[in-house]
């Protein structure tokens, strides 16, 4: 009978190591924060394109649907594909804008964000969800301060409508650099 009992506290030990090991490997919010924006900052040296934007949250948005929640971890940190030519992939709900993942700044997840307005007035999170609900994605603008800056500049940010755990969600990237033509043309597609 005591081996049986070793045996099976043996069992449980050794299952509660395979529970636990994977949850002591996650690193805090700030250091992943950090390892992100590590990771922007490098490939910030060639710009993302409109058209590796929509790629990129494309793939996001299939890996979402195939994983739910569990693909977060995928979308940050230093080895993340989803972190590339200076930006990055968030993800918000559609129905309160609430921050469901953003890979440079944990302290946004949590919450809602339809009240955020950019300079000259419009309300970022309302446009994203609109062209999302009404296209099912398609491009933003909006007037933001580049990384590091506090002066305002046309960014641009493609957004997709995607359902994933039971939820509609919004998968998004933004970039800087586009010119007013190009910028007329994405927006009008």
């Amino acid at each position: 009978m005591r081996a049986f009992y070793k045996g099976l506290i043996a069992v449980f030990c050794f299952a509660f190591f395979l529970v636990a090991i994977p949850a002591l490997a996650e690193q805090p919010p700030a250091e992943l924060a950090k390892e992100s924006v590590q990771a922007l900052m490098a490939s910030a040296s060639t710009p993302a394109t409109p058209q590796l934007v929509v790629e990129k949250v494309n793939k996001a948005a299939a890996l979402l649907q195939k994983e739910g929640k569990a693909a977060f971890p995928k979308f940050q940190g230093k080895e993340s594909e989803f972190i590339f030519g200076g930006t990055y992939i968030w993800v918000h709900s559609l129905a309160s804008a609430e921050m469901m993942m953003h890979p440079i700044m944990p302290q946004l997840v949590g919450k809602a964000n339809a009240s955020i307005r950019d300079t000259n007035g419009k309300f970022i999170y309302a446009e994203m969800n609109e062209a999302a609900k009404n296209k099912g994605g398609g491009w933003v603008d909006y007037m933001w301060p580049k990384p590091g800056e506090t002066t305002p500049s046309l960014k641009l940010s493609y957004v997709k409508l995607v359902n994933f755990d039971g939820q509609d969600c919004i998968v998004g990237c933004g970039i800087f650099g586009v010119s007013p033509e190009e910028a007329k043309k994405l927006l009008a597609q």
